[in-house]
């Protein structure tokens, strides 16, 4: 039940701060340029946009969100209320896993994806690994700048190699984890049991260090600079 309650408290958050109104929008404008791209472009295309904002949306606004909850005292609240490093991290992770989801159902959809619940399932994995890592730099840091400053590098790591995979598959950048997540996006089932396998290690590897450097955060709350 706490648990719960911390859950719908973030996506009540994110509501209140426009993330639902901005992936609507977001949501139109990637299902207008589908309707638009002749049907030959639409399987990549819609990879390209599932890959690239839905489900890498952790990653983009965990910043955000930790510093806005350190500038309201929200974790001050947190650190001396019941609720666990491990409630805490993964609310973060399902809440915007739900966003994640629903916009990639729809997109999913309408471009007529093939293995749409695989599709789901690495939409799921994917950003609950860009939200880990959104939150391991979010952290260690007091300012929007200094986020966006430290995750620039990080963005471009993770983003690029599986982007180009998708146009041009290599047998060397297809040991890059993240890889896995656009093959799976795809609707490839030849690999699954090894893509599904190597997200889930990154993840599980992810939330160990996420839930250190949550815990380090939490004992040294203090003002922060947005």
């Amino acid at each position: 039940m706490r648990f719960i309650k911390l859950l719908l408290g973030d996506i009540r958050f994110q509501m209140k701060y426009g993330f639902y109104l901005l992936y609507l929008t977001f949501s139109a404008v990637y299902i207008m340029l589908l309707l638009v791209f002749p049907e030959t472009w639409r399987e990549k295309a819609v990879s390209l946009m599932i890959y690239s904002d839905p489900a890498a949306l952790g990653l983009f606004f965990m910043g955000a969100i930790v510093l806005l909850e350190k500038s309201e005292r929200v974790l001050n609240a947190l650190a001396v209320s019941p609720v666990t490093t491990i409630e805490y991290i993964l609310s973060k992770v399902l809440s915007l896993a739900a966003i994640s989801i629903l916009v990639s159902l729809v997109l999913a959809v309408v471009a007529g994806s093939n293995n749409i619940p695989m599709l789901l399932l690495s939409v799921a994995l994917t950003s609950g690994i860009f939200t880990l890592l959104g939150l391991i730099v979010a952290t260690k840091i007091n300012s929007l700048n200094g986020y966006l400053m430290a995750t620039v590098p990080l963005e471009i790591l993770c983003v690029v190699p599986p982007l180009i995979y998708l146009f041009c598959p290599t047998k060397l950048l297809r040991f890059f984890p993240l890889c896995s997540s656009m093959v799976l996006i795809t609707g490839s089932v030849h690999s699954a049991g090894y893509d599904i396998a190597i997200l889930g290690l990154v993840f599980a590897l992810l939330l160990v260090l996420a839930y250190s450097s949550t815990e380090k955060m939490w004992k040294r709350l203090g003002g922060v600079t947005l």
